[in-house]
């Protein structure tokens, strides 16, 4: 998981226009290749959202008061390194485009 956020630090995190063509020329059709990224962008979120929440448990007590839960700076410093991370659409777009993802078919014909 840590491989996802230093992969998601080097990639700018605003959207930005890309080119529809280079998009579809990876697969069979443009809808093809955006279920593949939308189908990525949903493990990566799965993934993050486990990480994210395995390390604010690591802060959590038992006993939460009101004073301790404005006081635990290491909670909010891991939830704006989250927060400021790309959107799992652009990074499984990014790798799309790079060919770091890999997609099968589940049966042959359905290709083409």
């Amino acid at each position: 998981m840590s491989d996802i956020k230093s992969r998601a630090q080097g990639i700018e995190p605003s959207a930005r226009a890309r080119n529809v063509n280079e998009i579809a020329d990876k697969s069979a059709n443009i809808y093809e290749s955006l279920a593949i990224v939308s189908h990525r962008a949903r493990q990566l979120s799965v993934q993050l959202k486990k990480e994210l929440q395995g390390k604010l448990e690591e802060f959590s007590s038992a006993t939460d008061s009101l004073e301790e839960i404005n006081e635990n700076k290491e909670q909010i410093e891991i939830s704006k390194f989250y927060e400021r991370l790309p959107n799992p659409a652009v990074i499984a777009l990014k790798e799309f485009m790079e060919d770091e993802l890999h997609f099968r078919y589940r049966d042959e014909d359905e290709r083409r």
